[in-house]
């Protein structure tokens, strides 16, 4: 680990960026909150270097001091004659709308840095008065080409009139001059390139992948060449909906004869970092299972460099419970690229022997009854009672995922009784899927919060998300029914008949499923929390929003409805593990 968040003074450390000097040792950037992990505040730019490929590591040593401002976005590029240019971006405080590019030199290979100067007269434009960014990546110097030589770093930026888009800056006299060159600048959001990553073609031609920050085009990452050495863009960037990735910045580096990419391979959560090859300039990429994955766990920010001999370096955020404990470095070569992924290991592993309690849809989903739970009388025949009075319990019942449960993109509709009389507190009802409150986390869940005197619905897709609540608490220890459903553009709660709707986000609950997610759960959240200390009776699923009709006759006289049941759980049986 490279930087742990927690130590050196320091609670967080974000956005890896590494470069290899000229005399071959490695700068390892990264960003320095002081307070908290937040984009702005006071932060620094932080270094560690390493004379030996990444072996050893001097001490933290700081670039640039924020002193209660925001410095950022390394964005470091090295010159043919050994000087190291490192851009980056201020801004004052917790503002973060006056954003401004600043330039530095080393000429020791990173041992010591020059004052900081103030580049926006060059580097910046009036307009771009919102936002304001340099990488954070590091730039390229072009080996080929009527450019050879000529320095290049990305940024982006955005206006108050709505403009935003993506920009390069060069330099032809290694780094002591700079100017704008290429910009893609647009007011629709169809894409909004951010986070530039530069990488040489053949001939001098510049090929740019970036950030798509949630344009309406499909997919997450985003493309552009230049082929007067930056100057200008080929054509404005476009999505490329093949590549598997959140929205997060990502790295490339030219290596042999390839292209590398890295970032997160989940399509919507920071996790799996995932490192794949393009030979064909970028214009195409493989796929992450033919890619390699470095860190199964959550990930988000990386930098590649290319280290000489065959041998490729990586700096990356990676961390157990969220991508921002730590900061890291990985040496392999193509040797290590060619191996397997082997099996996610964040898929749940599979469920522990115990009692269960059958599902009458037809999908065979069985239901794994955990805890002190019993069958008492119901609303219809019995119920499971969840005594979850011990928080040490954990009753609830659990139906690992299976192709059946996968909802997608589609309508669904969530039916079911409870009963409880708890005055605080919060108790899920159910909860298919992702557990979270990260960028992206597509989950379905409903949960009582009496304390709040509501019942409240929640949905995320890789789009948006939305939540509806009632207006009461319905803890009185009678049965009520609720149900939660898609369908028609809104996602509706009802109970007792009684219904409140939002507008729904389109977009899937289960993407990403390969790399693992948690079926559904009653009487708990698929992380464990939230437990239920009451009665559940008569569950089911749909993969389809049922009708007002149809979700009375369930209500009022059990009906069976088996039109595009996915799931029932009458709650009449507990058998015990054989």
């Amino acid at each position: 680990m490279l930087f742990t968040a927690g130590t050196g003074g320091y609670s967080c450390f974000r956005i890896p960026v590494l470069v290899r000097a000229a005399d071959g040792s490695l700068l390892a950037f990264a960003e320095g909150r002081v307070d908290d992990c937040g984009d702005d505040g006071d932060i620094d730019i932080v270094l560690r270097r390493s004379p030996d490929g990444g072996a050893n590591w001097t001490p933290t040593q700081v670039v640039l001091a924020g002193n209660g401002d925001t410095r950022g976005n390394p964005a470091p590029v090295v010159a043919a004659d050994g000087r190291v240019c490192l851009l980056s971006t201020h801004n004052p405080g917790a503002d973060d709308t006056k954003r401004t590019p600043y330039l530095q030199i080393s000429t020791d290979h990173g041992v010591s840095w020059s004052t900081a100067q103030n580049m926006a007269a060059t580097l910046s434009r009036p307009g771009w008065n919102l936002w304001y960014a340099t990488g954070p990546n590091h730039g390229i110097r072009l080996a080929s080409g009527p450019h050879a030589g000529r320095l290049l770093v990305g940024g982006n930026h955005e206006g108050t009139d709505g403009t935003q888009g993506a920009h390069l800056m060069y330099s032809d006299d290694d780094g002591i001059t700079w100017q704008l060159g290429a910009e893609d600048n647009r007011t629709g959001l169809t894409l909004k390139p951010q986070e530039l990553s530069l990488f040489e073609q053949p001939g001098g031609i510049v090929g740019v992948q970036a950030r798509d920050e949630r344009g309406t085009d499909a997919g997450n990452r985003a493309f552009a060449t230049s082929s007067d050495g930056g100057q200008t863009f080929d054509a404005p960037f476009r999505a490329d909906p093949s590549v598997s990735s959140p929205v997060v910045q990502g790295s490339t580096v030219h290596h042999g004869a390839a292209v590398l990419l890295s970032s997160p391979a989940h399509p919507v959560e920071r996790e799996a970092m995932c490192v794949r090859a393009s030979t064909d300039g970028g214009a195409t990429w493989e796929t992450w299972q033919d890619g390699r994955i470095i860190h199964w766990g959550p990930s988000a920010y990386s930098s590649l460099t290319d280290l000489g001999g065959g041998s490729v370096g990586l700096l990356y955020e990676a961390g157990t419970s969220t991508p921002y404990e730590t900061i890291r470095f990985a040496r392999f070569n193509d040797d290590y690229l060619a191996q397997p992924n082997g099996i996610p290991p964040g898929f749940p592993p599979p469920p522990a022997h115990g009692p269960t309690t059958p599902d009458t849809s037809g999908h065979g989903n069985k239901a794994y009854v955990r805890g002190h739970a019993t069958l008492r009388t119901g609303r219809y025949g019995k119920a499971l009672f969840l005594d979850n009075a011990d928080d040490h319990i954990d009753a609830r019942v659990e139906v690992p995922y299976h192709d059946s449960l996968d909802l997608g993109a589609g309508d669904f509709t969530f039916t079911g009784w409870f009963k409880y009389g708890r005055t605080s507190g919060r108790y899920a009802i159910a909860w298919a899927y992702r557990h979270g409150t990260g960028i992206v986390e597509p989950q379905i869940w409903l949960r009582a919060e009496p304390a709040d005197g509501r019942i409240r619905g929640y949905l995320q897709t890789e789009q948006d998300d939305a939540e509806v609540r009632t207006t009461r608490a319905y803890n009185d220890n009678a049965f009520h029914f609720f149900s939660l459903r898609r369908g028609g553009g809104t996602l509706t709660l009802a109970v007792d008949g009684t219904a409140v709707s939002v507008a729904a986000p389109p977009g899937s609950v289960t993407i990403g499923r390969e790399f693992g997610i948690d079926g559904v759960h009653f009487g708990q959240s698929v992380a464990g929390r939230d437990r239920f200390h009451g009665y559940l009776d008569d569950l089911r699923v749909y993969g389809r929003a049922l009708t007002a009709t149809e979700l009375s006759s369930i209500r009022t006289a059990n009906a069976a409805v088996p039109d595009g049941l996915r799931l029932r759980l009458p709650l009449e049986t507990v058998t015990a593990a054989q």
